[in-house]
């Protein structure tokens, strides 16, 4: 059942349907007055009959396509054309039971003979039907051409109107991929030659006086403290 609805939601077959059942029923009904006015041409009769109960077989199926269509675009319907899309709903249900009860009232006009007179009771509800069939009509015309149901703006609008609802927080809120940390280049000391050379462990001896030097030949200078001399 469910692939059936979806072929017939990708045919879109609804306004086809729909202009074949306004057809249909407002050429019965005025074929139906024809009738009663040359009552002498049975021809007339039973075409209006016929007529009659193609229509009501093409409301109810008119009907039945304007429910999946109606479920296809609800969601994207928003302020007076919903409710313009409501109405036409309703009317819908109500005109497929209408010209069901109809077309079995004309099938007993047809066949029995007492129902003859109320034909014209018949064709009063028949017009008081069509009328309100035409209006369903001008909702239709005006859910398409006024507020778009159904068309290629109205669904690109919708797709804009999402896209819109996104709040920018949302996306912001998203954390970023971390970036890595710059390296920073740190050159490490090279020691140098002479840095490398170990200082010597011992300090220099202090620089002698001048002339203190010891001269070639020269013994060496006696102590500066004499040892003590014994006593005799």
């Amino acid at each position: 059942m469910e692939n059936i609805e979806k072929l017939l939601t990708n045919w879109q077959l609804h306004p086809v349907v729909d202009h074949f059942s306004i057809a249909l029923l407002v050429v019965a009904v005025l074929i139906d007055l024809a009738a009663l006015i040359f009552s002498q041409r049975l021809s007339l009769r039973h075409t209006a009959l016929t007529l009659m109960i193609i229509g009501a077989l093409a409301a109810a199926a008119s009907y039945g396509t304007g429910d999946i269509e109606g479920d296809r675009v609800w969601d994207l319907v928003n302020g007076p054309a919903k409710e313009v899309l409501k109405r036409h709903a309703e009317l819908g249900y109500y005109l497929m039971i209408a010209f069901g009860v109809l077309a079995l009232w004309r099938i007993l006009i047809a066949v029995l003979g007492f129902m003859e007179r109320t034909h014209q009771i018949y064709l009063a509800f028949g017009i008081l039907a069509v009328g309100v069939l035409l209006y369903q009509g001008k909702l239709g015309g005006d859910l398409v051409y006024t507020y778009q149901v159904g068309t290629g703006p109205m669904a690109a609008g919708a797709q804009k109107a999402s896209a819109a609802e996104v709040p920018a927080a949302t996306t912001s809120a998203v954390p970023e991929a971390p970036t890595p940390i710059p390296t920073v280049y740190v050159p490490t000391a090279v020691p140098t030659a002479a840095a490398t050379e170990a200082p010597s462990a011992t300090p220099s001896a202090a620089p002698e006086k001048p002339g203190s030097a010891a001269r070639p030949g020269a013994s060496p200078q006696p102590s500066a403290a004499p040892s003590a001399q014994p006593t005799v």
